[in-house]
């Protein structure tokens, strides 16, 4: 035959060939605002939509906070966390996937060997010597087949699971910035902890000299038993709010440990009563940082993936043509490699057609759209949260740091009042408990204010996670002004 005669066919199997049936692909517009609402007044300009940033690098942003050992516990985490050891294994499982379908793209060789003594009795029915036959055979060849993929079924199901590795490696980076956050926030409260307890400590000995001072007005005649009795009742509450602290501090050390990988039993964190840094996330992070957003990437190319599923199950629809190819060399006696010994075939060229099935197959394209149309609805999701979550860490920030601002007011007022009460009260000028009543409101607005000031580290955290990291253009901005230093002074 003619080679031309080969042209036509061979011209219409590669056309066939580059045939998908997979829809369009368009990642679904989200509406956006032209900037952050609670950008306002926080110094942060307006930002630009972009795609999305997911492989830049997200940098080491806690060091921001100046503290060594949070450094120390952060190369920890990433050397030792069983989460993250477990999403690296989900990343290599979809790339493994994704060999897999690569490979059935490519013809499959396979090689064979086989050696075979056998004896044909004198009675067999193959036999027409009457005599019993001993005889060898070896063989040794090759067969080769190929999916032709006229309707790209399997170009198809390709880019779907490179799709999913590359969602699952979004997803790898999600964690490991989860991780990150996860650490230095239990850091933060682990040290807001220490405060407290450092505060209490100092405020027990205060409440303790206080306590002594009435017991000896008492004895010498000058105040009351009940004088005695509150005195007593403060500093007992302030004992058992000390046990409470150290109680949350252990609870927290142990969940650092498992971050960390280490055993609760085998781990321990010096406490350490001073403050942090409060890193400084820069201008122009908003309109750069959002669209790194690893989970953003993950949902965007899990709706690509779905897309491409649809033309995986539109292709079923249609017959699924191979060819195979068999060579080799076969004998019973003399050299194997012998030309008169050598054998082929060309097929079968086989197709295959689902005539009857049921309605599965377009029951399987209705289900891949529907997926693909839970995947768009998730994307749109994960970027209104990503949004809401900017907004969220924003807003925090802004009021934390005006609260913040007014309650080291109030503390200060409150020991102030303190003062004047213990020296109204050694004058002569007021009972015991206007002290109580002083010391009360002082030590409480003292916690409150270590406890905003974690807060306002933990927003911090929480921002620069939202944003996807902060990556080298984090600095520190300036110390935690000092807590609530202030403890009940001794009368």
């Amino acid at each position: 035959m003619p080679a031309r005669s080969f042209a036509g066919p061979v011209a219409a199997a590669l056309l066939l060939s580059a045939c998908s049936f997979a829809p369009a692909y368009h990642a679904p517009a989200v509406n956006v605002p032209a900037q952050y609402k609670e950008a306002s007044g926080s110094g942060l300009p307006g930002w630009s939509a972009a795609s999305p940033m997911d492989s830049e690098p997200r940098g080491a942003w806690w060091r921001a906070f100046g503290d060594p050992l949070l450094d120390d516990l952060e190369a920890r985490a990433a050397a030792a966390s069983p989460t993250l050891v477990a999403a690296l294994a989900r990343y290599d499982e979809a790339r493994a996937q994704a060999g897999i379908a690569a490979a059935t793209l490519v013809p499959e060789v396979d090689a064979t060997a086989s050696y075979q003594h056998s004896r044909i009795s004198a009675h067999g029915p193959a036999n027409i010597l009457g005599a019993p036959i001993t005889y060898s055979e070896t063989s040794v060849g090759g067969t080769a087949s190929y999916d032709l993929d006229l309707w790209g079924r399997i170009r198809n199901n390709l880019r779907a699971s490179r799709a999913d590795a590359e969602a699952s490696h979004a997803d790898l980076v999600s964690a490991r910035l989860s991780l990150q956050a996860a650490v230095a926030d239990a850091y933060v409260r682990l040290r807001g902890l220490d405060s407290r307890a450092e505060l209490l400590r100092r405020t027990v000995e205060a409440y303790n000299r206080a306590y002594e001072l009435t017991r000896t007005r008492h004895d010498g005649g000058i105040s009351a038993g009940m004088d005695v009795s509150r005195a007593r009742s403060t500093l007992s509450t302030a004992v058992a709010q000390t046990s409470d602290v150290a109680n949350a501090r252990a609870a927290t050390e142990h969940e650092l440990a498992a971050l960390v990988g280490a055993s609760a039993g085998d781990f321990a964190v010096a406490p350490r009563p001073d403050t942090l840094a409060v890193p400084e996330v820069p201008a122009s992070q908003p309109s750069l940082l959002l669209q790194r957003r690893p989970d953003i990437a993950a949902a965007e190319r899990r709706m690509f993936a779905a897309n491409a599923e649809i033309g995986v199950a539109k292709a079923a629809l249609f017959p699924d043509i191979t060819l195979g190819l068999a060579g080799g060399w076969q004998t019973t006696r003399g050299a194997l490699f012998a030309a008169p010994n050598s054998f082929w075939s060309l097929g079968p060229a086989a197709g295959l057609l689902a005539i009857f099935d049921g309605g599965r197959r377009r029951a399987q394209i209705r289900l891949s759209r529907a997926q693909y149309d839970e995947a768009a609805a998730n994307y749109r999701g994960v970027v209104l949260t990503a949004f809401r979550q900017v907004e969220d860490g924003l807003a925090a920030l802004r009021h934390l740091s005006a609260e913040e601002v007014e309650q080291r007011d109030a503390a200060a007022s409150a020991q102030h009042t303190v003062d004047l009460a213990l020296i109204r009260y050694r004058d002569g000028a007021a009972d015991y408990l206007e002290v109580v009543t002083a010391q009360t409101d002082a030590l409480t607005a003292q916690l409150t204010l270590i406890n905003l000031q974690t807060a306002r580290l933990e927003s911090q955290i929480a921002l620069v996670e939202a944003l996807g990291g902060a990556g080298r253009d984090a600095a520190p901005r300036s110390s935690l002004s000092q807590g609530a230093s202030t403890a009940a002074r001794s009368p």
